[in-house]
């Protein structure tokens, strides 16, 4: 019986992604295989432009399959989909590798997650539509890089790696309070230079 197949002929591959987490809770390995089936290119991808190692992002791609089993639990879906759950924690574990062989980052501070997930899953974009995302993109870095550190960090932090306003300040040890007027600042700032059209 194919690894995908358990139980009255249930085919684990057309569930979706919330479902199979669920049954990651249960203890299925197979509703873990799928996921991976679904979502290893796109994790590997991200590594690599973190790392800029393919042996490392491979070790960064097990690695986070294995942390999404371990902490299954804390996955709630009304709070963001699995995939940018999942590359959250390739992020994070990215980071932690980088920083252990003091080497920067590729392209770490400013990787878009949902950037990621387009890119990878949808190869049917023509090429005008890619360089119009790929200026986009540019012209968001070049106007996050016009912003002090600390309001960089706080919207990096939403955006980027999907933390409430309470949990970037309780991450950076920071009233609440400071943490909205760094993103509302932050905020001002980039709609300024980018326009209202191309906020991030």
């Amino acid at each position: 019986m194919a690894a995908a197949q358990v139980g009255m002929g249930t085919d684990l591959r057309q569930l979706p992604d919330d479902e199979l987490v669920q049954r990651m809770r249960e203890g299925q390995v197979e509703a873990l295989e799928v996921l991976y089936d679904r979502y290893a290119r796109v994790v590997f991808s991200f590594a690599v432009r973190i790392v800029g190692d393919g042996l490392l992002a491979e070790e960064v791609l097990q690695e986070a399959f294995m942390r999404s089993w371990q902490q299954a639990g804390r996955f709630e879906n009304a709070r963001g989909s699995f995939p940018n759950w999942l590359l959250s924690i390739t992020h994070n574990l990215a980071i932690d590798e980088v920083r252990k062989r003091q080497r920067r980052p590729q392209r770490a501070d400013l990787v878009d997650i949902a950037d990621v997930l387009r890119s990878e899953v949808d190869t049917t974009a023509d090429v005008e539509e890619t360089a119009e995302a790929s200026e986009l993109r540019e012209r968001i870095r070049a106007a996050m890089a016009t912003l002090p550190p600390a309001q960089q960090r706080v919207i990096e932090l939403a955006y980027f790696e999907g933390l409430t306003q309470r949990e970037i300040a309780a991450l950076l040890n920071e009233p609440l309070g400071t943490i909205k007027t760094r993103m509302r600042l932050g905020m001002r700032k980039l709609k300024d230079v980018l326009g209202p059209q191309e906020e991030p």
